[in-house]
């Protein structure tokens, strides 16, 4: 017997679809990520009861990963426009693993997962949505809390997804259905009559997640039948714990001496007992962007840093992570791109200062300026980016300079020199990296020269004695060197 719409199976996804309402614009648009699955299914059309099918835009991620992804996609198309909903999509493509097992099959998970956000964020600026709904329920944060119990995750893991989170240049991610069971949602799909595609993966118990909800939870639900809100109260206690936690990284933040730089004092970080250094690490680098470090990595830091504060020497200090590694220099702690080798820091300044150029396969590049706002120099892996800038503005250069000789980008030899402005006075560009607090492995960096004249240096700025005078009318360039993790 088919439940009639009106019944509990309706009010109750409704009623949850509408206190998330209450707290949106009245204009705000709405972005729902339709994978075309049952869960889906049911948020896309209590949406478009509760919100109105103008408000929304049904977001749909092509993973490729099954051979029905074309007809899912084809599915959710036409659904959204049988409601007059808009649709987009985008296709992503995943590197598939070697191995099977387990761990090739949570790489995959992890990977999927990934792409499938970058893709809804992008889509959701695309089309001007503020907030992008998610069709998680009650039974997927069972799962999540267990999976993030069994890999040992601290108290920000077992927090697993929470009900609404902004997430900074993106639309805020919203999961209206999370306190409802599947099985609601499940006799909410059959009342209104829903059609939905199955994906055939979901079967696969190689995959961490699936062999928790085929194998492991049926015998929790025999046993415990209430633990999936048991296991939410979990997740909401750690999040509680860890917003605490968080609160008291802010406070040591201020206190280690972060500054605009992004950089830590060593000194004041060490003097913190374990578990706060940790906890400030871990928040620092969610801060700068990086993702979370394993706790190993995090402990092999921390131990290092306070070697070094026992007498050892900084140069010593290797943590890679995500690209960047860990650099302690002048009493200061930092991410920096990776070093190829450890060497003494006197050993790293004496090499940038007189052998930066020599055996590193960067040629000299040249281009005549014709009013080009981006200079891409790959083997350098930055652009040279040419502002337009007003005279006043620092590392401002008239444009009639830029056009005088071919611009040349070459890397350092040893005994350039630049005029220091404030010392009245010429003196080397180790001198000025040194005065400036550059550390060595910063100082590979590209100088720009315009005819033989040395016009600009990364990280020390503009020689203005390759110019003179110039009369008001003139029109001028900010010159920025960028690295590419830094371009836009």
């Amino acid at each position: 017997m088919t439940d009639h719409p009106e019944s509990d199976a309706g009010r109750i996804v409704l009623d949850a679809l509408g206190v998330v309402l209450s707290r949106l614009p009245a204009d705000a648009r709405i972005a729902i990520a339709f994978s075309g699955g049952l869960d889906s299914s049911v948020l896309l059309d209590a949406a478009v009861r509760m919100a109105g099918a103008a408000r929304l835009v049904a977001l749909h991620v092509h993973h490729g990963l099954s051979s029905n992804a074309d007809q899912w996609l084809a599915h959710c198309e036409v659904t959204a426009q049988a409601y007059g909903v808009a649709f987009d999509a985008r296709r992503v493509t995943l590197a598939r693993e070697d191995g099977a097992g387990a761990v090739g099959a949570m790489g995959v998970e992890a990977a999927a997962r990934e792409a499938r956000y970058c893709a809804l964020d992008a889509m959701c600026e695309a089309q001007g949505a503020r907030s992008l709904w998610l069709a998680q329920h009650a039974d997927d944060q069972a799962e999540t809390v267990l999976l993030q119990l069994l890999r040992g995750a601290g108290l920000a893991g077992l927090a697993a997804m929470p009900p609404a989170r902004e997430v900074t240049g993106a639309a805020s991610r919203v999961r209206p259905l999370l306190n409802l069971l599947r099985a609601q949602l499940e006799r909410y799909a059959r009342a209104y009559h829903l059609h939905w595609v199955e994906d055939e993966s979901n079967a696969d118990t190689r995959y961490a997640r699936n062999a928790l909800r085929h194998d492991v939870l049926p015998a929790l639900s025999a046993h415990f039948p209430g633990f999936r809100d048991a296991l939410a109260r979990t997740a909401a206690h750690a999040a509680s714990g860890q917003r605490l936690l968080d609160d008291l990284a802010q406070i040591d933040l201020r206190e280690v001496g972060h500054d605009d730089s992004g950089t830590l004092s060593h000194a004041a970080l060490v003097a913190l007992d374990d578990a706060r250094a940790l906890n400030l690490l871990r928040y620092w680098m969610r801060s700068l962007g990086l993702p979370a470090a394993s706790t190993a990595r995090l402990a092999d830091a921390l131990r290092q840093l306070r070697e070094i504060a026992r007498g050892g020497e900084g140069h010593a200090l290797r943590v890679d992570h995500a690209g960047r590694s860990l650099r302690c220099y002048r009493g200061r702690v930092s991410w920096a791109p990776p070093r190829t080798e450890a060497m003494p820091a006197a050993a790293e300044d004496a090499a940038a200062d007189t052998t930066a150029g020599e055996g590193s396969g960067r040629a000299p590049l040249s281009m005549n300026w014709r009013g080009e706002e981006v200079w891409r120099l790959p083997s350098w892996r930055g652009s040279y980016v040419f502002a337009p800038a007003d005279a006043s503005e620092p590392d401002a250069v008239p444009e009639s300079v830029l056009r005088e000789g071919p611009l040349v980008a070459r890397a350092r030899e040893g005994g350039e020199r630049l005029r220091d402005e404030a010392a009245n006075l010429s003196r080397t560009l180790k001198n000025l990296f040194q005065a400036r607090g550059v550390p060595a492995w910063e100082r590979d960096v590209p100088l720009l020269y315009v005819g033989g004249t040395l016009l600009f240096v990364p990280r020390i700025g503009v020689n203005r004695s390759a110019f003179g005078a110039q009369d008001d009318a003139a029109r001028w360039r900010r010159i920025e060197w960028r690295e590419d993790l830094l371009i836009a």
